[in-house]
């Protein structure tokens, strides 16, 4: 009598663990879009740098317009956003060689 009322038991749980399982299973993954994911990654920032009222609002408008962002979707340090500037720079004036070198040294310089 104990044995088949163990046994019992053990299919039941058997059985439910099994269908618990296998409805966990059959709920398809959600794969976040670039735009969700780019949010969320700004919020992670935001929530990081611990932004509140408005300037989270213009923290988070400028981080999912992609300003102040690299391509890898991390936030540039000083140094990278100053590298930009002054390429920028040098690229504007179309510089070459020895005097885009000179450029670059003295602007990262001065910045």
């Amino acid at each position: 009598m104990k044995t088949t009322i163990l046994v019992t038991l053990l299919c039941g749980l058997f059985a439910a663990s099994a269908a618990s399982a296998a409805t966990t299973a059959a709920a398809p993954e959600k794969t976040l879009t670039p735009q969700q994911q780019r949010m969320s990654s700004c919020n992670q920032q935001a929530t990081a740098k611990t932004l509140k009222g408005d300037e989270r609002k213009t923290y988070m408008s400028s981080c999912l317009k992609g300003e102040g962002v690299s391509p890898s979707g991390k936030a540039m340090t000083p140094q990278q956003q100053k590298m930009k500037d002054c390429n920028a720079q040098a690229g504007q004036k179309a510089l070459k060689g020895d005097e885009r070198k000179t450029f670059m040294s003295t602007c990262l310089k001065n910045k």
